[in-house]
């Protein structure tokens, strides 16, 4: 099954460099071999639900512990089957 997530990271820190909340959650898509599209305002990331699953529950916890205050996440079935 074909996943695809979009979260936040906050607190957001406005102009400039991305906080390193963000970066931590970037950073733990790209080393499970996923191809985030990273944004000033959130993450989008589509995978197979094995390996984006494992992933998701990494960024949940680097993020956290890289100072994010709050992580707003979806995730939606993709209907593989069309």
């Amino acid at each position: 099954m074909m996943l695809r997530a979009e979260f936040t990271t906050e607190p957001f820190e406005g102009e400039g460099e991305p906080p390193a909340h963000a970066l931590a959650a970037r950073d733990c898509l790209l080393a499970a071999g996923l191809d985030p599209d990273f944004g000033p305002l959130g993450t989008a990331i589509s995978g197979d639900r094995e390996q984006l699953l494992p992933a998701l529950a990494e960024v949940l916890d680097k993020a956290l512990a890289a100072g994010a205050s709050r992580i707003t996440l979806q995730v939606t079935a993709e209907d593989d089957r069309v």
